[in-house]
């Protein structure tokens, strides 16, 4: 039983509706039989499509088409890759002034000091907006703040005051203030 198929050991023929097999030479006397004589899998040299039927085979053809579309692909990664690296650089060295909270704290009801750092050139001035929010989502309290130090980092702690007790402190963005006469 260990040499037994399959369908042996279940009981009945699987895949197979007809008790004797199909033979398309019989068929159809223009259809090849592919299988090898033995009646195994196909015969080598068989596994392709007929000759003639699609074009010619062109098998230079086709490695040297393969291989110009392998290039282009190449070349559009690249490419690709040094546009978003071009963008990326761009956004973050193109801010003049950027900053983020550090900290905060809610010293009363109407009340949260906030510690900002906010980096810029040291010749630059810049406005940074800070706003606070309850514990439902509200915004309870607002605050431009102007960093005209002439320094590239700067901390700063900065009170800003609310109409009701709040429960975060965020930056909502920094940007550069122009001077008179630029």
């Amino acid at each position: 039983m260990a040499d037994a198929t399959y369908s042996d050991r279940i009981g009945f023929p699987m895949y197979s509706r007809c008790p004797t097999p199909f033979n398309a030479t019989k068929a159809d006397p223009a259809m090849v039989d592919v299988r090898r004589a033995d009646g195994g899998e196909r015969a080598p040299g068989t596994g392709g499509l007929p000759e003639g039927r699609y074009g010619a085979s062109g098998a230079g053809r086709d490695a040297r088409a393969d291989r110009k579309l392998r290039i282009v692909g190449w070349v559009l990664a690249v490419l690709s890759l040094a546009g978003l690296g071009w963008i990326g650089a761009d956004y973050v060295g193109g801010q003049p002034v950027s900053g983020r909270v550090i900290k905060f704290k809610v010293v009363s009801g109407r009340t949260v000091e906030v510690h900002l750092e906010v980096h810029k050139d040291a010749d630059a001035t810049g406005v940074c907006t800070l706003r606070t929010r309850a514990a439902d989502g509200g915004e309870v309290g607002r605050k431009d703040v102007t960093v005209a130090d002439r320094a590239e980092q700067v901390d700063r702690i900065v009170t800003v005051r609310t109409t009701r007790r709040a429960t975060s402190a965020e930056l909502v963005g920094c940007e550069p203030r122009e001077t008179e006469g630029h």
